[in-house]
């Protein structure tokens, strides 16, 4: 199938490793042209080498923190020069810290808000001149499977998130007549850093995806599969929709 993508120029954030990295690797699989970033110089270039060396795709790296707006507009400001305007972007930022609402202080709810609802936000919206421009785009916001269905111990992530939710459903009505989808991806308990890291009591993978129909972890290139397919011009007529990539977990109906 071909998912008319080649040559888009992407931007995936949170790319180094896990979710965005298997995400990149998709795009670059279908043709796009990249641009990654993440906090690690080393990681990120890395990821950058080893995508061009395994696609031929042309990959750039950049060092972007994306909670911060002065570095975002830095890196975009050097993708447009070099390349021109965002066609896909993947709006991907790892989650906030486990905890509970007696647990959390100020801080961490300030840092939880900007990094997963506001800097996501402010991504999309700093793309979107130019999908506007060229009468077509793509945005895919990498959330989490607590936006159905909570999860106990992760209330920040659940606060932020779903705010994140609300505003990608709404901002795809706004633009649906320039070309562009907005989309969200839900991941379920994959096999990710995130992920060894919120279950540090366990060491075993089967322990962790017992309450998973599927009973093991998702692999990343599976989420990755459902983001390539969104950004083509195949899903041109699907938008505004949060798609779950759980093996089963999420027991709602909606």
């Amino acid at each position: 199938m071909d998912f008319g993508i080649k040559n888009k120029l992407a931007l995936v954030q949170g790319a180094s490793t896990g979710l965005g990295y298997a995400a990149a690797l998709e795009l670059a699989k279908e043709g796009c042209r990249l641009a990654i970033c993440s906090r690690d110089e080393t990681r990120i270039q890395a990821a950058a080498e080893k995508i061009s060396k395994i696609t031929g795709a042309t990959v750039q790296g950049f060092v972007c923190d994306i909670s911060d707006p002065v570095a975002r507009k830095a890196m975009l400001d050097e993708v447009v020069g070099n390349w021109g305007s965002v066609d896909i972007l993947v709006a991907n930022n790892g989650g906030p810290p486990a905890g509970f609402y007696d647990t959390l202080n100020a801080d961490h709810w300030a840092k939880a808000l900007q990094g997963n609802l506001i800097s996501m936000k402010d991504s999309a919206e700093e793309v979107l001149n130019g999908m506007k421009a060229s009468g077509w785009g793509r945005i895919v916001f990498i959330t989490s499977v607590s936006v159905k269905q909570p999860i106990d111990s992760l209330i920040l992530s659940n606060t932020a998130r779903a705010g994140l939710t609300g505003y990608a459903k709404t901002l795809a009505t706004q633009v649906a007549g320039n070309g562009i989808t907005v989309n969200m991806v839900l991941p379920g308990i994959h096999d990710t850093e995130r992920v060894k890291l919120l279950h540090t009591d366990l060491s075993d993978p089967a322990l962790i995806a017992k309450d998973i129909p599927m009973k093991r972890l998702g692999q990343p290139e599976e989420l990755a599969a459902v983001i390539a397919f969104i950004t083509s011009t195949r899903a041109s007529y699907l938008t505004g929709q949060s798609i779950v990539v759980d093996g089963g977990l999420v027991k709602g109906l909606f």
